[in-house]
């Protein structure tokens, strides 16, 4: 390349703050200043921009200074110097707004794909031990706020184990879907307007409200359907899944740390509303329906419980904002007909 055109500069050596005037030009691959020449791949090039000087950094702390930045990039066009694609799309509103739309694309097929796919991979690899202690301490946090102990005297309590016990031993004599491996019942009365609820907990911990039991006591099989309807959210390990995917890239460190405080604050709305996913349920759903059969329940008494669940709701008027077990999506005639089909 031969020698470009000549441009004056204010050239500071970095030793003194002092500008010593000199012209500067292009031959080749070298930067000439005055006296001294340098390698453009050594140089800190500026980015054409609306305003401001422009500033050419040199090895060893100086630099080259140009007052007018039009007349610098009128001269680094001159001299072969065009701006890079970066600097081009910065400069166009268009190809601006192009990057921004590749942006949230980007951003939304990680979200709809890539997030759920790194969720599963990270429940594969993370061990129940540690599942089952994040659950222990999601129980505490309950506990201390949106939970209370339970008003159920012992005889209530045993009645109600009892009968899981005995749905549990049939559908393993029947042949029924396989349990999880650890999984365990926990009676609370409902705090903080939770009312009539159960949900599941990460490490296998199901926690049903007195409430709950009271709505059904006349209705144990559709009780134990519910149960059974959540020890399915236990076996797939929906509680996890959903926990990673709320807290994202911080939940997934914390659970490889094994430091879960930062999902203790949100968890306990988040779990105790069941936001799972429509798949997500209607797993649930088939898992309990097909426990619950081969355990002797007749899972069509869930009609009953869909029923209570609508007009317990409309009966409160807002006393109740959250939403109760199975009842998380709308309890409609397709999910009724599902416990009830043969």
């Amino acid at each position: 390349m031969a020698a470009g055109p000549r441009l004056a500069a204010d050239w500071f050596d970095g030793r003194q703050a002092r500008a010593r005037p000199v012209e500067v030009w292009l031959d080749g691959g070298t930067l000439h200043y005055g006296e001294h020449r340098v390698p453009l791949a050594g140089l800190g090039w500026p980015e054409r921009q609306r305003h401001g000087q422009r500033q050419i950094l040199l090895p060893g702390g100086g630099l080259l200074s140009f007052a007018d930045a039009g007349a610098f990039d009128a001269w680094a066009r001159a001299s072969g110097r065009g701006d890079s694609m970066v600097v081009r799309w910065q400069q166009s509103w268009r190809l601006a707004g192009l990057s921004l739309l590749l942006l949230v694309a980007g951003l939304a097929g990680a979200y709809c794909w890539g997030l759920p796919w790194a969720v599963d991979r990270a429940v594969d690899v993370l061990p129940p031990t540690a599942e089952q202690r994040l659950g222990e301490q999601l129980l505490r946090s309950l506990d201390g706020d949106w939970l209370r102990p339970t008003r159920l005297d012992d005889a209530q309590q045993r009645l109600w184990r009892g009968r899981w016990q005995r749905m549990l031993a049939q559908a393993r004599a029947a042949g029924g879907p396989a349990l999880p491996g650890r999984f365990e019942i926990h009676f609370r009365a409902g705090a903080k307007a939770l009312g009539p609820n159960a949900f599941a907990l990460p490490g296998g911990d199901v926690v049903i409200t007195d409430e709950l039991l009271a709505l059904l006591a006349d209705e144990p099989d559709a009780a134990l359907t519910v149960l059974a309807h959540e020890l399915g959210h236990v076996q797939h390990r929906h509680g996890l899944r959903l926990l990673l995917r709320a807290g994202a890239v911080g939940v997934v460190t914390s659970v490889l740390l094994g430091d879960f405080s930062s999902l203790l604050a949100a968890a306990p709305a988040l779990l105790a509303t069941n936001a799972y996913s429509r798949d997500n349920e209607r797993e649930a759903d088939a898992y309990g329906r097909a426990l619950a059969r081969a355990g002797g329940a007749d899972t069509a008494r869930m009609a009953v419980f869909f029923e209570r669940v609508r007009k317990r709701q409309a009966d409160a008027a807002g006393e109740h904002p959250l939403a109760i077990a199975v009842a998380t999506h709308p309890a409609d005639a397709e999910r009724v007909r599902f416990f009830s089909e043969p």
